[in-house]
């Protein structure tokens, strides 16, 4: 029997799940997206669209409507709402409770012995001081739920940040974290299926410029200790959560070469854009292939890949002219959407080593001169 799928979430995530769909064919009748923007990317290449906020209670009813299984390609959706539905969920929505809540996902991972930061609930200005006592500086104040891209961050550096930090939250639950003076950041693109099967794609290392990802180079230039490390770490995380679906686990190397975790993502993940060409089976089919009880498929890295946002350059808002790039070996991927923000992810693109004779260093070179053609710019 074929499934409807529905997905909230209709951006460059949920348009790529719709592509991976669309060849599914066995497997997929139709796909239906919950986004509020009007002819969003995923709605461009064929998927239904109903318009809605990501937690509108009627929105999110009539997609269950519409739909055998509801995925999501952001952690923004309404839990309580979801785990009234008769429709199957996947992520569970259990799951999906325990990761938007940084907090929640902190103390569930602490109390499972995976390795974290040092971190604690903040209540007031004087309990933040007082947390910053035994932590030291510099921490990281956090908004527990609805941030990304490090947009719900304010890192902490000198005692007299401390009451501006604290303001500019503006009520909102929060926490602090000790700051990891890390030497990486890397990411395992990891999957689970409902019967419990468990993959993990290659360690890959993640350069972030404004806390938002740059570049992401698969496989991680690491040693075999801390590619092991990360992915029994992986594996175990995947484990305890218990939840169907690919997850995107961010962490950092520190100076001791220790692994800890930075955050989970219980979804498809920018990291993982790179496996649309460089692994045997793409983050995209893997996730549709883990909620709807498949086989997984093989995480295999294929070929040493490359991968670079396209942003939104600052002091710029508004339509913009056709992105366009041919070059053998290196695959554009833009995300259909009219206008550009600063900062904002307009699409990507892989530099694949098809060849298997290039170094890293040369894919990154050749990403630094492509960037210098791949530009956005006022139509």
């Amino acid at each position: 029997m074929k499934n409807r799928l529905g997905i909230i979430g209709g951006g460059q995530l949920g348009m790529m799940i719709t592509e991976a769909a669309q060849n599914l064919t066995d497997e997929i009748s139709e796909i239906t997206v919950l986004d509020p923007t009007e002819n969003c990317s995923a709605a461009q290449i064929g998927a239904k669209q109903i318009v809605g906020d990501f937690k509108d209670e009627l929105a999110i009813l009539k997609l269950a409507e519409q739909s055998d299984i509801i995925t999501y390609e952001i952690e923004s959706g309404n839990t309580d709402v979801l785990s009234k539905l008769k429709a199957k969920i996947e992520p569970s929505p259990s799951t999906l409770g325990i990761i938007q809540d940084k907090l929640s996902q902190k103390t569930f991972l602490s109390e499972n012995e995976l390795p974290v930061s040092e971190f604690y609930e903040i209540t007031s200005l004087d309990d933040l001081r007082e947390k910053i006592n035994e932590l030291g500086l510099p921490v990281l104040l956090k908004s527990r739920r609805d941030a990304y891209d490090g947009r719900g961050n304010f890192k902490i550096t000198s005692a007299d940040e401390i009451e501006k930090a604290y303001q500019q939250f503006d009520g909102k639950s929060l926490m602090v974290e000790k700051f990891v003076n890390f030497k990486m950041e890397v990411s395992v693109i990891a999957a689970r299926n409902t019967k419990g099967e468990i993959a993990t794609y290659p360690l890959v290392e993640n350069i972030h410029e404004n806390n938002i990802l740059k570049i992401t180079i698969a496989p991680a230039r690491v040693s075999e200790n801390i590619i092991r490390n990360a992915g029994e770490i992986a594996k175990k995380t995947m484990q305890v959560l218990n939840g169907a679906g690919v997850f995107g686990i961010e962490m950092f190397v520190d100076q001791d070469d220790k692994i800890l975790i930075n955050e989970i993502a219980p979804r498809v993940h920018n990291s993982g854009h790179h496996t649309l060409q460089s692994c045997k089976t793409s983050q995209f089919e893997q996730h549709l292939r883990a909620i709807l009880g498949l086989k997984l498929g093989s995480t295999e890295l294929v070929h040493k890949t490359v991968m670079c946002n396209i942003l939104g350059p600052d002091g710029f808002e508004g339509k913009y002219k056709p992105v366009e790039l041919e070059k053998d070996g290196v695959y554009l991927k833009m995300y259909g959407k009219d206008i550009s923000k600063p900062q904002r992810k307009i699409g990507h693109f892989n530099i694949v080593d098809l060849s298997d004779t290039k170094d890293v260093s040369e894919l990154l070179q050749m990403a630094d001169e492509i960037k210098n053609i791949v530009t956005v710019s006022p139509l």
